[in-house]
């Protein structure tokens, strides 16, 4: 079994910006921003999409197809099974969980994360249990026994759609490893929603000019120019969470 393996989920039904992990970043679709930058994190084995059976999503197994990037497709609504089942696929031993709205993504966080992971034996590990670093930059670390687990038992929807609500929300059965940084970033927003938040990403990648930059690189880049960081200061984070729990 491959050890470690990082698994971003995308879809082309977004709310809010239809078709955003496609929109052109600097010359090269987000989702495959999203791929290259997990790709340089030292701790990942295989890096591969997995999106829906939706006919809307046969456009992301054709970017992954001609881009040489493992691609599962699975559940539209219960991202959960998706993951349980491309876990199984990619006979995985550890899950790294990314979201394809994420192209700020940074390789040495990941690292962090799943080193916290290993080095507490713990059943899940993230820097979302206590949001400290900039939206955007959200990386979780989970064992497929502890996957499989939420997959059995979780059942209300907000577990079902957003993976790992379950297991954070239940301290009593999982060990959990909690990642922060040593200043609250957590009003930053770096990830992609609206058209707002991509303007501002694409005028990070314009400004870094290249692909291999991390936190401390943007968190220059906006200090030096706050207009940018401007673009997208004033929307809520966890939005999409917030109303699957309404909906629960």
């Amino acid at each position: 079994m491959m050890k470690t393996i990082a698994l971003i989920q995308a879809r082309m039904t977004s709310s809010r910006l239809p078709g955003k992990v496609l929109q052109d970043i600097a010359g090269k679709p987000m989702l495959l921003r999203v791929v290259d930058r997990a790709r340089q994190a030292k701790s990942i084995d295989l890096v591969a999409v997995i999106t829906s059976t939706h006919e809307s999503d046969d456009v992301i197994e054709r970017c992954c197809i001609e881009n040489s990037v493992p691609c599962f497709r699975g559940n539209l609504d219960d991202v959960l099974d998706r993951y349980y089942q491309a876990s199984l696929n990619f006979e995985a031993e550890t899950i790294v969980r990314i979201t394809a709205d994420c192209p700020l993504l940074d390789p040495g966080i990941v690292d962090q994360v799943v080193e916290t992971f290993n080095s507490g034996n713990y059943d899940y590990a993230s820097n979302t249990i206590e949001f400290t670093y900039p939206d955007g930059l959200d990386t979780e670390v989970f064992r497929f026994e502890t996957l499989e687990k939420a997959w059995r038992d979780a059942v209300l929807k907000s577990e079902r759609e957003h993976v790992t609500a379950y297991i954070y929300k239940h301290p009593e059965l999982f060990r959990l490893g909690v990642v922060k940084h040593t200043e609250d970033l957590s009003a930053l927003r770096w990830t992609v929603d609206t058209p707002s938040d991509l303007e501002f990403v694409r005028a990070v990648y314009a400004g870094l000019t290249n692909d291999h930059f991390g936190i401390e690189d943007v968190l220059r880049f906006i200090k030096d120019h706050p207009g940018i960081a401007a673009l997208n200061a004033e929307q809520e984070r966890n939005e999409g969470y917030m109303k699957s729990l309404k909906e629960d």
